[in-house]
């Protein structure tokens, strides 16, 4: 397996496909799952030539189940470890819901920086803040974050199934065509991780305040968003943060789930097509 080791001596698995004079597209999976999450769309550019790289966030996958770290500093840092020991340039990072955090972190914070990145795309991503705040009315009550927490303590494998087989896909609308296989995928992903990891993501994910990172930010930016998405709510996420974001297209899709990568792969990987050959 592919894997470095970072400074604080944590392993991250990394897939590294296509060709290494190739333009390089990074992507950032979402919590609780793996680089495996994003099959659809490494198969689908890879086969366009593209060089396509993803890793397992710390704690995650295949990577080390370390106890600490589990942070955005942390997470965007792992990344800009791959990233160099690749030595990636001219690079497309495309970040999936809690990965929409961690990439959105790693260009304000690195890639900007180091003159490495050339687009971002945030799909349905937790920017700017998830949690309820003063500062941030319209975001979900910390109760919500602590109900989490409680079942993925009292029964993780249940409650990832009930995620799985639930919100996340929309599979709980009527009228929708439940895939059992695409369950047992996320089922899978999430239990190859750490449940400590898992648990201090919550608040990673939920409690990180992105704001200073979307200001930053001014690399063509696509921002995609399913307008059923039960997991990240859009009106406090992609619409606030395009509002942020100085150099955005905002892609509204109706109906779409939180896990429209995977139910509607085809038109979201068309539509990533279009934006970075654009």
């Amino acid at each position: 397996m592919s894997t470095i080791t970072t400074t604080d001596g944590t392993k991250i698995f990394f897939k590294d496909w296509g060709p290494k004079t190739a333009q390089p597209i990074v992507f950032h999976h979402g919590w609780p799952l793996s680089s495996d999450d994003w099959d659809a769309q490494m198969l689908h550019f890879v086969s366009l030539g593209y060089r396509v790289i993803a890793h397992d966030r710390r704690g995650h996958g295949r990577s080390a189940q370390v106890s600490d770290g589990h942070d955005m500093d942390h997470y965007a840092a792992d990344v800009a470890a791959v990233v160099e020991h690749l030595d990636l340039k001219n690079t497309v990072h495309i970040g999936h819901s809690t990965g929409g955090g961690e990439a959105a972190h790693y260009v304000a914070k690195f890639g900007q920086p180091q003159r490495r990145v050339a687009k971002l795309v945030m799909i349905g991503a937790v920017p700017p803040i998830m949690v309820k705040t003063e500062s941030n009315p319209g975001g979900l009550p910390i109760k919500v974050f602590d109900g989490f927490r409680q079942q993925l303590a009292a029964n993780r494998a249940k409650f990832y199934l009930n995620v799985a087989s639930g919100p996340f896909y929309g599979f709980n609308r009527d009228n929708v065509e439940v895939s059992p296989a695409v369950i047992q995928n996320w089922w899978r992903q999430g239990m190859m991780g750490g449940a400590k990891a898992h648990y201090d993501g919550i608040k990673a994910f939920s409690e990180t305040d992105f704001t200073a990172d979307l200001e930053a930010i001014d690399v063509p930016t696509l921002v995609m968003h399913g307008d059923d998405d039960q997991i990240v709510p859009i009106e406090d996420s992609a619409i606030l943060s395009d509002k942020l974001l100085s150099n955005s297209t905002l892609r509204v899709y109706s109906g779409y789930p939180h896990g429209m990568c995977t139910t509607h792969a085809e038109v979201i990987n068309r539509d990533l097509t279009d934006f970075i050959q654009s």
